[in-house]
């Protein structure tokens, strides 16, 4: 039986970036507060139109809609492009996700990952379109974070440069399978609790498919920890929810925090158990950029080491994970009552 959850009500702030280049300052400091305190924003006015984004999440359940042996054209690579369904495995849970993902970069990784034009027509131009629309807004948010931890105010996007070979943000577009309101004896997971390792991330998501849940408290960026105290994430369409990685923190030397978040598997009343489409834009440095943050809290890295790093540390605390799920297995096992034997009545 899966345990209650419990909630707390946080507030997730809500910034406009309206009129920006005049309010950069007061936007700065609300971004800034933010991810000091929170990890989570939602921002509104940020120039990407409601319709643009159903246009995208369209051509994102085109893709899904397509048979497996389709799909599977566009396989997963460790260049981090591609498909996968029920691939993805969390630390925190040990278990796959209950989903499929395509990812999409802007480089050469993508040659042969395309969607081939004779299944979706419009799918390749379509995203670019959409990608680069997401990058300006990022870069708008670079701008207040290099002015926030004292570096010009390009530091951030001239490396993030995606017109580079070696550039690593991406668009994932995904679809979470719809799940059993009766339960059926099985265990789920959606997005099982974890911290994105990228710089910054843009998550689009549709009102009434809820399920983002945060949990606040993570300190220092080399520590894998979580609390179990949940707040759920509401949106209103057209609003953009980000949140602060990894790589952020560490180059805020832990001022920015990283917070843990998960896509809950329904399985309590009010619940959404019907199929997720969500797209999440993630901000990743170029691989040979150099990581460290004003104070010099941590040791310089690329972000290709970074990532090495990360990727390291989370699949130690999965490999852990898994152990303990044996013993708890095994432990089952052994208190199990015999099977086979019978008892005579009255005996």
């Amino acid at each position: 039986m899966t345990a209650k959850t419990t909630y707390r009500e946080r507030t997730i702030p809500r910034i406009s970036l309206s009129d920006f280049e005049n309010n950069i300052d007061a936007i700065t400091t609300q971004l800034c507060d933010a991810s000091e305190n929170v990890g989570f924003f939602a921002i509104v006015d940020h120039g990407i139109s409601i319709q643009e984004i159903e246009d995208m999440f369209a051509q994102s359940q085109s893709f899904f809609a397509l048979p497996d042996d389709v799909k599977a054209t566009v396989p997963w690579s460790p260049n981090n492009v591609g498909w996968e369904k029920n691939a993805q495995i969390r630390p925190s849970t040990g278990a796959p996700d209950t989903k499929e993902s395509y990812q999409l970069q802007f480089g050469s990784y993508m040659n042969d990952t395309w969607i081939s034009r004779s299944h979706l027509p419009e799918f390749k131009e379509k995203s670019l379109a959409f990608m680069h629309r997401v990058r300006q807004v990022s870069e708008r948010l670079m701008i207040c974070f290099a002015r926030g931890l004292g570096f010009p105010d390009d530091y951030f996007i001239k490396l993030h440069d995606v017109s580079r070979e070696n550039v690593q943000s991406v668009l994932r577009l995904l679809h979470y399978f719809e799940l059993p309101e009766v339960s059926d004896g099985k265990v789920y997971h959606r997005a099982g609790a974890h911290a994105d390792w990228g710089f910054l991330t843009l998550l689009f998501q549709r009102e009434g498919q809820s399920g983002l849940e945060i949990c606040p408290g993570r300190e220092v960026v080399t520590e894998f920890a979580q609390g179990d105290t949940w707040s759920k994430v509401h949106l209103e369409a057209g609003e953009i929810v980000c949140n602060i990685g990894d790589l952020l923190m560490s180059w805020s030397d832990d001022r920015f925090k990283s917070t843990f978040h998960r896509v809950k598997a329904p399985c309590e009343p009010g619940d959404y158990f019907g199929p997720r489409y969500s797209m999440a834009y993630f901000n990743q440095p170029c691989s040979d950029a150099v990581i460290q943050g004003p104070k010099k809290k941590y040791p310089p890295v690329t972000g290709a080491e970074f990532t090495a790093s990360a990727m390291k540390r989370n699949f130690a605390v999965l490999a852990a994970k898994r152990q303990q799920l044996e013993e708890e297995k095994l432990k089952a096992k052994s208190m199990a009552p015999a099977t086979g034997t019978t008892v005579a009545a009255g005996a």
